[in-house]
């Protein structure tokens, strides 16, 4: 049963994001330290040099030979499932849009399992609760961070591509009937033949940008060192370590830094509308965790290893994934909101979610 201790040290993990965030929205609306180019500036540092390198440092720390494969399974259906039910809604839905399901993913998928999710599982369950949720952290940054950013990708290669002129052809006219005629079919055949290079063209792009993005290599050659550490029993050499956590331990501050400097850019408080920020708040706290609850009884989960499952689908938005929101320009708004204000209530609900499977139990 958590106490009015354990509550204390959740809170004393979350409090320090607040001040980072504080001081944030301080140097912009009161302070004006920064301008919006070097604001933006802030943002690409983090997302290309802070989270690679802390993903690095986190999973190349993990022993890829002790896992909870069940429970990472039900983790992995239940992003399926969700892709699934958001390619329907998009596919059938005429508000349906490949903008919004990434958003929505992001929002039903990916928890804060370190700043929150550590301590509560320790006060929750204990440490045995808090290895499981580090694994499923470890597959967050390994998989389910580079698929947000392969989606976003994708997306950000279709505007450059609708952005993009037609080329212009100049047919001779001869004889009129014929080269009419003619020109029609050869207009469509090279019509038809640019938007097949257009695809196949984007595809590569995409997939060359997806190679050179450092959060998706940096994790890759993590997951490469935890497995040859684990086999061979050696650890990294700490010229090696501390290199990579010099840069890597202010990821999370600087993170909730610019998030703060964001929001005092805004000319509201919840600057994505009340909607929105509803629409972050349930699909974090009431869908994600459904949806996981579902794959979890479908895979077997049960007892303790269940409820730990749940729980952690409800923690709080992660910070990284409003990083990415602000590089490619997608609803950062609603992130920033879910992330913010996700992390304040997310302490209550929480412990109800706690107290209910327990006594579900």
């Amino acid at each position: 049963m958590i106490g009015w201790g354990d509550v204390y040290k959740v809170v004393v993990s979350m409090f320090p994001l607040y001040v980072a965030l504080m001081l944030g929205y301080s140097s912009v609306k009161w302070w004006h330290l920064f301008t919006h180019d070097q604001c933006n500036g802030i943002n690409r540092f983090i997302s290309l040099f802070i989270l690679p390198l802390f993903g690095f440092g986190f999973t190349s720390h993990i022993n890829p030979f002790a896992m909870n494969f069940r429970l990472l399974a039900a983790d992995g259906l239940s992003k399926l499932a969700t892709i699934a039910i958001l390619a329907l809604w998009g596919r059938f839905s005429s508000q349906g849009s490949y903008r919004w399901c990434i958003t929505i993913f992001s929002l039903c998928t990916l928890p804060n399992l370190l700043v929150v999710g550590v301590p509560v599982m320790q006060a929750m369950y204990g440490e045995w609760a808090v290895n499981l949720v580090v694994q499923l952290c470890m597959l967050q940054y390994l998989i389910w961070y580079p698929l947000v950013l392969l989606f976003l990708e994708f997306r950000k290669r279709s505007v450059i591509d609708l952005a993009t002129p037609p080329p212009t052809e100049n047919n001779c006219v001869v004889d009129e009937e014929r080269d009419i005629e003619m020109s029609v079919v050869n207009t469509s055949e090279v019509r038809d033949d640019d938007t097949e290079k257009k695809s196949r063209g984007s595809f590569t792009m995409v997939l060359i940008k997806m190679a050179m993005n450092p959060n998706v290599y940096a994790n890759a050659l993590g997951l490469a060192w935890a497995l040859l550490a684990s086999r061979f029993k050696f650890t990294m050499p700490k010229i090696m370590e501390g290199s990579v956590q010099i840069m890597s331990k202010g990821g999370i501050g600087m993170a909730m830094f610019n998030i703060g400097i964001f929001i005092a850019m805004q000319t509201k408080m919840i600057a994505c509308g009340k909607g929105s920020a509803v629409l972050g708040m349930v699909s974090r706290f009431v869908v994600g965790p459904a949806i996981m609850a579902l794959c979890s009884l479908a895979m077997g989960l049960h007892g303790p290893t269940l409820r730990v499952a749940i729980i952690q689908a409800a923690f709080p938005q992660a910070i990284a994934s409003f990083v990415f929101a602000i590089e490619y320009k997608l609803h950062a708004k609603v992130i920033s909101t879910a992330v913010v204000f996700g992390t304040l209530i997310s302490l209550p609900l929480l412990i109800g979610y706690y107290t209910a499977l327990d006594y579900a139990a």
